[in-house]
């Protein structure tokens, strides 16, 4: 009776996961490439990934992150908002704790672009008279706060918090290929008070376990998930092995050093690093990253990005991240990044505050090549090689 008992859990806890495809495309980069408007945008955006983990502080804001940071993202889903559900495109975003799309209320070209949110067109859609701003480059995203359900894997997320966009100044978000952002982050970094969507399923015991997983597929259009309530071992080999949160914010940890050929390249006597979905490329200090990219030959090319030669990818040799003692080496194939327009490397450098300390962001660059768990009931992530 006893293991009928416990083979009945085991079967509540796998039919209750909610999959959410994610699907791969072309990045806001390319875009802007194949546009001609890259060269223009760098000109006059002051780009640094530092920047969306330490925002100016705004009681005000849902969220503070530069929409810069999202550039080279390439993996999204699609939720619906309202009753009958209105479909969008969003990243979902280890790095950051709000959701918010655009909405009929804003008439800027980004927004006509994209898919609009109509609250008239929703049935349980509850309004509020807060006002939100995003900031972001040289302008802001400003709108309102809303409630209504939200679909998450065709699960029904109630009386969910979000951001309608009502301005979405300049043309950056005109050609990126989102229309906007499901943070996964703690809902302590979540601006104006906003319960996170995922706080907001466990609250409404939508899923069995109180956490998430993500897969992302290295080459193909489609596999790519991000799953709620549960873990799928198909997903991965060997063991998760586990890593406590270090600060309950993002989803912070420890590291306790990097190394190339065995030599320390960073990261000495240990740092922190963020498992961030929401960034593309593995992210450090620059002079770090400096080092790194002289170290395997990559320079800057005119689109900004540090190109390569493809041929390097069979004979450099791995970053290997320690953590929590064991070894996630990342190989040539993982950091370096192929086109059809040729290579380029996945490392990106970042301007810290200098009372920060050493902070790396384990980007896409890095989940390609470890399923992640994101672990709110023990506040730890567990990593394994993907499968």
């Amino acid at each position: 009776m006893k293991w009928l008992l416990l083979l009945g859990l085991l079967v509540l806890s796998e039919c209750t996961i909610i999959k959410v495809p994610l699907v791969r495309k072309k990045s806001l980069r390319q875009n802007l490439i194949e546009h001609g408007l890259l060269k223009d945008f760098l000109k006059t955006h002051s780009f640094n990934p530092a920047s969306k983990y330490f925002p100016n502080e705004d009681a005000t804001l849902v969220a503070a992150q530069p929409l810069e940071n999202y550039m080279d993202m390439e993996y999204f889903g699609t939720i619906g908002i309202g009753t009958p559900p209105q479909e969008f495109t969003v990243i979902f975003d280890t790095g950051s704790s709000n959701l918010w799309v655009p909405s009929v209320y804003c008439n800027s070209p980004a927004c006509t672009n994209h898919k609009r949110f109509n609250p008239q067109q929703s049935s349980t859609y509850q309004a509020t008279s807060q006002p939100v701003s995003i900031a972001y480059g040289t302008g802001s995203m400003t709108g309102i706060l809303g409630y209504d359900t939200v679909q998450v894997g065709g699960v029904s997320d109630t009386n969910q918090i979000f951001g309608l966009s009502e301005t979405e100044p300049g043309s950056f978000l005109y050609y990126a290929p989102f229309d906007g952002i499901l943070g996964l982050a703690y809902p302590q970094i979540s601006a104006s008070g906003a319960t996170p969507v995922f706080d907001n399923m466990w609250n409404e015991g939508l899923v069995s376990q109180d956490l998430f997983s993500v897969y992302l597929s290295s080459n193909d259009q489609s596999g790519s998930v991000v799953m709620f309530g549960g873990i799928d071992s198909s997903y991965y080999s060997g063991n998760l092995n586990w890593v406590p949160v270090s600060v309950e914010g993002y989803w912070q940890i420890s590291v306790d050093s990097i190394t190339m050929n065995g030599e320390s390249i960073a990261c000495n006597g240990g740092c922190q690093a963020i498992v961030d979905t929401g960034t593309s490329l593995l992210t450090g200090p620059t002079n770090a990253i400096a080092n790194i990219q002289s170290d395997i030959g990559a320079s800057q090319n005119s689109n900004g990005q540090m190109a390569i030669s493809c041929s390097a990818i069979n004979s450099l040799p791995d970053i290997v991240f320690t953590i929590n003692g064991y070894e996630y080496p990342l190989p040539p194939s993982a950091y370096i990044l192929q086109s059809q327009q040729g290579c380029v490397s996945g490392l990106q450098g970042m301007n810290l505050p200098t009372a920060s300390g050493e902070l790396w962001i384990l980007g896409d660059v890095f989940i390609r090549q470890y399923f992640a768990v994101f672990d709110r009931a023990n506040n730890q992530v567990g990593l394994a090689p993907v499968a």
